[in-house]
């Protein structure tokens, strides 16, 4: 009872008062409508928005029931052949080909849900993004650069960018 029951419940509740958006799956909405969490990355292709990292799970991506790395090491030839797939990929939506690929938009993420990218993957996109949706590099540039977040508590993990939350910005920019 106590294990089982009381302390899950006592939990709980404690999040739901401390941490509501948090503890419902910091959920974004638009009035009535999810379009999605803060906490998991989804699947962007069109080149008007930007892209996120690459997701290991299967047999959709960004499934949150099936959260798991790829398992491939660094001398299997799969990896080999994904990483020279995705790059290809990127080139060919007319990227710079001069510049090279950031790693996190061409290998997955331990967890393959990674909602973030590195703001030097998100500057990379820069140029297509902006020349897809006809806007000025420098405002896109500009909105990306709002969207850095800092390493937690000033020390932990790495500067990042939430691409779910720049695409929705950078929707509403464009609509205004």
């Amino acid at each position: 009872m106590l294990t089982g029951l009381v302390y899950p419940a006592l939990v709980t509740g404690l999040a739901q008062r401390v941490f509501p958006s948090q503890a419902n799956g910091s959920l974004i909405r638009a009035g009535e409508r999810t379009l999605g969490s803060a906490l998991i990355g989804q699947p962007f292709s069109d080149p008007r928005f930007f892209w996120s990292r690459p997701s290991a799970t299967a047999p959709a991506p960004y499934n949150a029931a099936a959260s798991t790395g790829s398992n491939q090491g660094p001398l299997n030839p799969a990896l080999h052949a994904a990483v020279r797939a995705r790059v290809e990929a990127l080139r060919a939506s007319g990227v710079d080909a001069s510049a090279p690929a950031p790693v996190d938009l061409v290998t997955a993420s331990g967890s393959g849900l990674d909602p973030h990218i590195t703001p030097a993957a998100a500057f990379y996109q820069v140029p297509r993004v902006a020349r897809a949706r006809g806007m000025v590099e420098g405002k896109v540039r500009r909105l990306v650069e709002e969207h850095v977040e800092a390493r937690t508590l000033g020390f932990i993990g790495e500067p990042r960018v939430n691409v779910l939350l720049l695409n929705l910005d950078l929707d509403l920019e464009q609509a205004n």
